[in-house]
């Protein structure tokens, strides 16, 4: 599982950097929005600058037709760099876009992804990463773990080099179906992330550690 984080904050990336296994960050307007006022672009490359090239950055279009959603596209890269991969929500227009991004040679997360045939449609585009809404598509009686598993399917029948990013989730158990069904990467908000090693058994089990090595050497550390 490479793991993503869902936020804009730069102390909470650098928070998560320390001790998780990071392979980038992933961002959108609601992301945004919960940062307050900022200059965009240098916010986003403040995060580039953490986390370095080695690690990947989604940047989201906002607009809904072509030229507009193109427009943004190149405005995102000449405003951070062109190493981004640009998020283009996966409908009529988007798919235009997706295709044109990529006989440019440009990175994109197609995104917003609700249904199966959206991300087959995705996927033949050639999309570099599909982000299926998995608590989303759970919350309209969807099943966001076939879908996934169908799609990674069909991503080893055709032996293509697109990957699964799933995002949108609300719990830990959402995160392993989804790897299960095939996700080889998940983007996880903060209150996700501060979720993963949260378990009264793990605090119990290490506390009662310290207290038998204590008991029997006479001090808290070796």
């Amino acid at each position: 599982m490479k793991l993503l984080l869902d936020t804009a904050n730069q102390e909470k990336i650098k928070e998560y950097l320390t001790y998780l296994p990071v392979s980038g960050v992933t961002t959108n307007p609601s992301i945004l929005k919960k940062e307050g006022q900022l200059d965009f672009f240098e916010h986003m490359k403040g995060i580039r600058r953490l986390i370095g090239f080695e690690r990947s950055l989604h940047v989201q279009v906002v607009a809904q037709d072509y030229e507009g959603m193109l427009a943004d596209a190149h405005r995102l890269i000449e405003g951070i760099d062109d190493q981004i991969f640009i998020k283009v929500p996966v409908t009529k227009a988007g798919l235009q876009v997706i295709q044109t991004l990529k006989k440019a040679k440009l990175g994109v997360t197609a995104t917003a992804i609700y249904t199966e045939m959206q991300a087959l449609l995705a996927l033949e585009s050639g999309a570099d990463f599909l982000a299926p809404y998995v608590n989303r598509i759970s919350v309209l009686n969807g099943d966001a773990t076939s879908l996934i598993a169908h799609v990674q399917q069909e991503i080893e029948r055709t032996q293509s080099s697109t990957q699964i990013l799933a995002a949108s989730f609300k719990q830990v158990g959402q995160v392993l179906d989804a790897v299960h069904a095939g996700a080889g990467f998940v983007t996880l908000g903060t209150d996700v992330l501060d979720q993963l090693l949260a378990h009264p058994s793990i605090d119990k089990a290490v506390a009662d550690f310290e207290r038998d090595w204590d008991e029997a050497f006479g001090r808290k550390q070796v």
